[in-house]
C-alpha cells in the first residue's frame, strides 16, 4: 500500500500533475472558436522578453526545478535498494550510446513524419519547439532543456515507474501501457498528435527497458532527439516550406 502512495506521490509532483494540466489545455483547445491545427504552442520560450540576463537566471531555475523528481525518484529507488534495478551507472557508455543514438534516429524521423501528418490532419497544433531570444546562451539553454526533458522522462517515467508497478506484481504488458499512457498524457496540450506519437514512444522505450534493464540509452535517445527538434527548429524555421 505505501509503494502505490509513494507512485502517486512522486508524480504528483511531477509529470502526472504536468497530464492533468496538459489535459485542461487540450480541453481549453478543442473549445477555442480556432481549429487546432491553427493554434500553437512554444516549448521553449522566453522567460523575461527584452531581459537577457534575467531570462537566462530564470531559465536555469526552471531547469534546475525540472530535474528535482529525477533526484526524488533516484532516492527513493536507493533507500528501498533498487537503485541498480534501472541501470543508470557507467558500466556500458559505449553501448548505451550506440543504442541511445540508434533509437534516436529511428524515433526522431518517425516522430517528425507523425506529427507533420497529425498537424495536416488538423489533429495537432502547430508546435513552436523554441522562441528564445537570438543571444549567446540561446542554444546552450536548449541543449540542457533537452537533457533535463531526458532525465526526467525517462527516469521517472520509465526506469522508477515500470520498476515501482514491477515490485506490485503488475504484468509486464499492462505496467508498459500504463507507462506509455502516463507519457502520452503529459503531451495533450500538442493536440491527440501528441499524445499518440509519445505514448507509441513510451512503448517502445518500455519494452527495451524490460529487456536492456538500463534506462541510460533512452535518456541518450530522447535528449538527442529533443536536441536536434529544437535546434533544427531554430535553425531552419522560415528557411523551409514543410516545416509549420
Amino acid at each position: 500500500m505505501l509503494l502505490r502512495w509513494e507512485i502517486i506521490a512522486v508524480f504528483a509532483v511531477s509529470l502526472g500533475a504536468s497530464g492533468l494540466y496538459a489535459f485542461i489545455s487540450l480541453i481549453g483547445s478543442l473549445t477555442a472558436q480556432a481549429a487546432l491545427h491553427s493554434q500553437s504552442v512554444t516549448l521553449n520560450g522566453s522567460q523575461a522578453p527584452g531581459r537577457p540576463v534575467l531570462d537566462l537566471f530564470l531559465q536555469l531555475d526552471s531547469l534546475l526545478s525540472g530535474v528535482a523528481p529525477v533526484l526524488l525518484a533516484i532516492y527513493l529507488l536507493f533507500r528501498a535498494g533498487d537503485w541498480s534495478s534501472i541501470g543508470l551507472n557507467w558500466s556500458q557508455p559505449g553501448r548505451d550510446f550506440l543504442r541511445g543514438a540508434a533509437l534516436a534516429a529511428f524515433i526522431g524521423f518517425s516522430g517528425l513524419g507523425l506529427y507533420l501528418i497529425a498537424y495536416k490532419l488538423g489533429i495537432a497544433v502547430n508546435v513552436v519547439a523554441e522562441g528564445l531570444p537570438d543571444i549567446w546562451w540561446r542554444f546552450p539553454v536548449l541543449i540542457l532543456s533537452a537533457i533535463q526533458n531526458g532525465l526526467l522522462e525517462e527516469v521517472l517515467v520509465t526506469g522508477y515507474l515500470l520498476t515501482r508497478l514491477r515490485k506490485l506484481g503488475v504484468n509486464p504488458a499492462a505496467a508498459i501501457a500504463i507507462s506509455a499512457t502516463l507519457r502520452g498524457s503529459y503531451h495533450l496540450y500538442q493536440g491527440f498528435g501528441g499524445f499518440i506519437g509519445n505514448a507509441i514512444m513510451g512503448v517502445i522505450f518500455g519494452v527495451l527497458f524490460l529487456r536492456w534493464r538500463r534506462v541510460g540509452p533512452m535518456i541518450i535517445a530522447h535528449s538527442l532527439i529533443d536536441a536536434v527538434a529544437f535546434i533544427g527548429y531554430a535553425l531552419l524555421v522560415g528557411h523551409v516550406s514543410w516545416l509549420p
